[in-house]
């Protein structure tokens, strides 16, 4: 039988299904012989598949292939008992990367009691595990760049006398001395050094956000303008699309600046030509919690694409780590510093990425504080 709004109780079918329609986990419902009865927006979503195109189809052929979620609603079905299953559970879809996702079966009974088919329910983890990822590598970032910063002040001193050792070296040389050669590699080092150092200490003791309100439409515009200049010789188109509807976030703008200084100028560095990068801000279109204990916060999204190398899958979880960088030339602690700031800014930050197609990277920031 078909369970549509007309055969929910009259006392409540109106409220029913505006939580069918509204709730943000996925609801499927199965009669006796396994055939979709209901569908909601949020399974229509999830599975990328419409209510009408699945209506009367058997469960089989919407989870072909995924053994776990077969077996929840056999149970639920045959044996007639509820089931949950939220280990490590992915939701394999045709045009998209998995996603993790925890599930629930249980069987849906009559007044009389009789058994009258079952019910799955399926929530998305992404945002939870992105969640989760942030918090365990701020952990990592905020041990790891208190030790930086303590080496960072033993190591600074004596470069800068090595750095003057090497300048009056040069000094004292004449010009056709090869060691000249030598002394101008050794202050190049030295800076180089010192760069990194610099990063460090701001790894460890980042100084403390000064809030206020921030067009990010003006500040993406800038960075924009630099980086076409940068890459006028890559032949690298930069599009940009902004929702002209979006307020003012609270931010430090210094640190917003150099948050997406740094994606932007990663996504121009990673085209080794005739390609593009595209930057895009729009609402989120549900709220997200930020953090643990914080209230769920309406999000600006700010997606920066290009078309570059892309990152490979056994680098992704190591892109945060400091010092690990897939440049020839970079601290490899750009990323790890972005991650702080966004951190700062109770935001998230989602990578994916393609080998040879491209890299997205959307960070997150909420509108109100």
């Amino acid at each position: 039988m078909m369970i549509s709004r007309e055969s929910l109780p009259d006392t409540g079918s109106t409220l029913y299904s505006r939580i069918l329609e509204n709730i943000d986990r996925a609801v499927i419902a199965f009669d006796q012989e396994g055939g979709i009865t209901l569908f909601n927006p949020a399974a229509e979503a999830l599975m990328e598949r419409s209510s009408r195109q699945m209506a009367g189809q058997h469960y089989e052929a919407l989870f072909k292939d995924q053994e776990t979620l077969l077996y929840l609603v056999k149970v639920a079905l045959n044996e007639s008992r509820s089931i949950t299953d939220d280990e490590g559970l992915y939701l394999h879809r045709a045009n998209a990367s998995p996603l993790p996702v925890n599930a629930y079966a249980a069987p849906i009974y009559t007044n009389r009691g009789d058994q009258d088919g079952a019910v799955m329910i399926i929530r998305d983890l992404s945002r939870i595990k992105e969640l989760e990822g942030t918090l365990r590598r701020a952990d990592r970032l905020s041990i790891l760049g208190t030790l930086a910063a303590g080496l960072a002040h033993e190591i600074k001193n004596p470069l800068g006398g090595i750095k003057g050792a090497a300048q009056l070296l040069a000094m004292e040389l004449p010009e056709e001395n090869s060691l000249l050669d030598y002394t101008q590699i050794m202050v190049k080092e030295v800076d180089r050094i010192n760069f990194i150092i610099e990063e460090l200490m701001e790894l460890g003791n980042p100084r403390t956000p000064e809030f206020a309100e921030v067009d990010l439409a003006k500040i993406l515009d800038d960075i924009v303008l630099l980086q076409r200049e940068a890459a006028r010789n890559q032949n690298t188109k930069f599009t940009l699309r902004f929702d002209p509807s979006i307020p003012p976030v609270r931010g430090d703008e210094s640190l917003l600046i150099r948050l997406f200084l740094n994606l932007i100028k990663n996504a121009r560095e990673a085209i080794a030509h005739d390609g593009e990068v595209t930057i895009e801000t729009r609402i989120a279109s549900s709220y997200h919690m930020t953090g643990p204990g914080r209230r769920s916060s309406p999000m600006v999204d700010i997606t920066i694409r290009d078309t570059g190398c892309g990152i490979a899958a056994e680098e992704m979880e190591r892109i945060f780590t400091p010092y690990f960088t897939t440049k020839i030339k970079g601290s490899g602690l750009g990323l790890a510093i972005s991650q702080k700031i966004i951190e700062d800014h109770n935001g998230l930050l989602k990578v994916e990425s393609t080998p040879d197609e491209g890299t997205t990277m959307t960070v997150s920031l909420p509108l109100r504080r």
